[in-house]
């Protein structure tokens, strides 16, 4: 094979890299605070990130509509959250305890008891409640992202909503 043959896969080698740089550099941060939703430790929500990237390096062929890369990679990091969540509770007792996390200025002042019992309540929702509240409310995502995102429609997004948002008002306004 000829050297000519082989530039318009070089090309689009280098278009696929500079895809990923970019969704890097705008949704990094992003997904960082969206996977600390789901797991308690700030490094291990910034792992599951670079893997989440990791694996849209890997399959970055298989997507046709760089438009759509954003919810993809956001659709990565909640069911890497997930899996991470379910080994979790497996293996728990079989790790050292973790070493505390060094707070940021955000985590000190957005920490409290009210915080702690919204996350406890956001936790206890089912998971597409869960997915959709976070998304909306805390990643600020618009209903078509979200339903990208969790592969579902709109109204079903807006179904999830206003039962997520139901179940938080009844968790957080019963007297404890």
């Amino acid at each position: 094979m000829d050297a000519a043959a082989e530039l318009p896969s070089a090309g689009v080698r280098r278009d696929a890299d500079a895809l990923v740089v970019a969704l890097f550099q705008a949704e990094g941060a992003r997904l960082v605070q969206l996977a600390r939703w789901f797991v308690d430790d700030r490094t291990a929500a910034e792992d599951l990130v670079q893997e989440a990237f990791l694996r849209l390096a890997r399959n970055q062929h298989r997507i046709n509509d760089p438009d759509r890369a954003a919810a993809y990679l956001r659709s990565i990091v909640i069911n890497l959250a997930r899996d991470h969540n379910r080994r979790g509770l497996v293996s728990l007792r079989h790790r050292p305890p973790a070493e505390v996390d060094d707070r940021s200025a955000e985590d000190h002042v957005a920490d409290g008891e009210s915080r702690r019992e919204v996350i406890e309540a956001l936790r206890g929702l089912p998971r597409r409640q869960r997915d959709c509240v976070v998304l909306r409310y805390y990643v600020e995502l618009p209903v078509a992202e979200i339903a990208a995102t969790l592969g579902l429609s709109p109204n079903s997004v807006k179904t999830h909503l206003r039962r997520g948002l139901r179940s938080l008002k009844a968790e957080l306004e019963e007297p404890r």
